[in-house]
C-alpha cells in the first residue's frame, strides 16, 4: 500500500534540499496537501456585519437529493473533476498517515489518523463496511440550513457544488457529525472550544461566498464567539422578517409527525430509491442500510 505524505513547509523543504536529502513522492491527484480553510477573526466580523439577518425560510422541499449526486466528482469547485469522489478527497486532505488503496489511482484512502478538529480527538480511520462510519463529512453549514436561508432559488449546478466544496467540508467523527446535525452557531459550537473562533469564522466565510444570509440567534451567537477570539461583536441589528403567504397563514396546523420507522422496517430496493428519499449515503448502522447498497464495501451505500 502507498502512503500519502503531506508536503513540508517551504522553509523545511529548502532545508532538506539543502541537506540533500530526497524527499518522497507523494502519492494521489493533488502534489500538495490542502489545509483547511481559515479566515481571520477580524475578517469574519466584517464579512458577518455584512452579512443579511432574515428570519429561516421553510423546510419545505428540502432534500439531500437537491444538492445533487452525494460526493460527485462533477462540480466546478476546488478538486472537481479530478477523478475521485469528493469524500476521499476530504479524507486525504484531512488525515494523516494516510494509506492510500492500492489501484485506485491515488484517490482511495484505504487508513489513516484523524485528529478531529471538533472534539479535538484523535480517532484512526480504516476503510471497511463496519469501520468507515467512525469518521464522516460534515457540511459546516449545512444543507438544511443552507435550503433555509437561501439555497433554495439557487439552481442544480449551483447546489451541487456548494455541497462538495473543501472549504464547506470537514472529516470529523461520526458521533459529532450527529450531535451537530443541521445545526447553526445558534443551536451547535464544537466542544473543543480552542476551534469555535476557527469554525464560527469558517462558516461566515462560506455564508458569504454563497450569499447566504444569517438568523438573528444565529448572528448574536457568531458576535459572541468572535468577541471572544480578539475580535470587536459585530452591533446586533434587527431580523428582516420573511413574511407568510396568505395560503400559509390561513392554513390549519400540521399533523403530528408520524413515528419514525425503525430500522428493519426501512428498506431500499436500490440506491435509486434511497436518493428519492434524501437518504443517500447511508452509513452502516444507519436505517436502510445494506450490503446490497454497499457495492464496495466500504460501509457507506449510495455514496456515488
Amino acid at each position: 500500500m502507498a502512503v500519502f505524505q503531506r508536503p513540508l513547509r517551504a522553509g523545511a523543504a529548502c532545508a532538506a534540499v539543502a541537506l540533500g536529502i530526497a524527499g518522497a513522492g507523494l502519492v494521489g491527484h493533488n502534489a500538495e496537501a490542502k489545509a483547511s480553510p481559515a479566515t481571520s477573526s477580524t475578517d469574519a466580523v466584517s464579512r458577518l456585519a455584512a452579512l443579511p439577518i432574515k428570519g429561516r425560510a421553510p423546510k419545505t422541499g428540502y432534500s439531500r437529493d437537491q444538492f445533487g449526486q452525494a460526493w460527485s466528482d462533477d462540480v466546478a469547485v476546488a478538486d472537481g473533476h479530478n477523478g475521485c469522489d469528493t469524500r476521499n478527497d476530504v479524507l486525504r486532505r484531512d488525515l494523516t498517515s494516510v494509506v492510500i488503496k492500492p489501484g485506485t489511482n491515488g484517490c482511495v484512502v484505504q487508513s489513516g489518523q484523524l485528529t478531529d478538529p471538533y472534539t479535538a480527538q484523535s480517532i484512526s480511520f480504516t476503510r471497511g463496511q463496519k469501520t468507515s462510519i467512525a469518521v464522516q463529512i460534515d457540511h459546516v453549514v449545512s444543507l438544511s440550513d443552507a435550503w433555509q436561508t437561501g439555497a433554495q432559488q439557487w439552481d442544480a449546478d449551483k447546489r451541487r457544488n456548494f455541497a462538495n466544496d473543501p472549504l464547506e467540508l470537514q472529516a470529523t467523527t461520526a458521533a459529532a457529525n450527529d450531535q451537530k446535525s443541521d445545526g447553526d452557531a445558534a443551536t451547535w459550537l464544537p466542544s473543543n472550544k480552542s476551534y469555535r473562533c476557527t469554525f464560527v469564522s469558517r462558516q461566515i466565510e462560506i455564508k458569504a461566498t454563497y450569499g447566504l444570509w444569517v438568523t438573528q440567534a444565529e448572528h448574536d451567537a457568531m458576535s459572541r464567539v468572535l468577541g471572544q477570539c480578539g475580535a470587536p461583536a459585530t452591533e446586533q441589528v434587527p431580523a428582516q422578517s420573511i413574511p407568510s403567504s396568505p395560503a400559509t397563514e390561513q392554513s390549519p396546523p400540521p399533523p403530528a409527525p408520524a413515528q419514525p420507522l425503525q430500522q428493519s422496517q426501512v428498506y431500499y430496493p436500490n440506491c435509486s430509491a434511497a436518493r428519492a428519499a434524501g437518504a443517500a449515503p447511508i452509513y452502516a448502522g444507519q436505517p436502510g442500510y445494506s450490503t446490497k447498497l454497499d457495492r464496495d464495501g466500504d460501509g457507506v451505500a449510495c455514496e456515488k
